[in-house]
């Protein structure tokens, strides 16, 4: 597959830390898809996500504070947390999927996901 057939097929993935991203991404390439993390939260360019990547899809994840700190603890509070979902902004207002990930299993995201990228017809890319 060609770079440009690789970016065409491309779904994007962003949202704050511990959200499940990077399982989400593990799980979809078992199904063929190439999923691809965007690193939006830590990035001050608002449209980053599109710039580097171009989805054809775009899948926001969400997670409240509580949650992801439970998750993954790491050395931030909750204004540092808020800011990335600040920076997470542009994304979340142009994604076309948006899952709350605090009461869903990985299995149930992924499910959720594959759903809507059926239903999309968007193909599998087994690269």
């Amino acid at each position: 597959m060609s770079e440009s057939e690789h970016k065409k097929y491309t779904i994007g993935i962003v949202g704050p830390c511990s959200a499940g991203k990077s399982s989400l991404i593990e799980n979809l390439r078992q199904y063929g898809y190439s999923g691809r993390h965007i690193a939006q939260e830590h990035s001050q360019v608002p449209h980053m996500w599109k710039r580097i990547v171009d989805p054809i899809v775009l899948i926001y994840l969400d997670v409240s504070y509580t949650v992801s700190m439970k998750r993954r603890p790491l050395d931030m509070n909750s204004v540092e947390f808020d800011e990335q979902k600040n920076r997470l902004e542009h994304a979340f207002q142009n994604a076309d999927l948006y899952l709350h990930t605090d009461h869903m299993t990985i299995q149930e995201v992924t499910d959720n996901v594959i759903v809507f990228l059926q239903d999309l017809d968007i193909p599998v890319q087994d690269s």
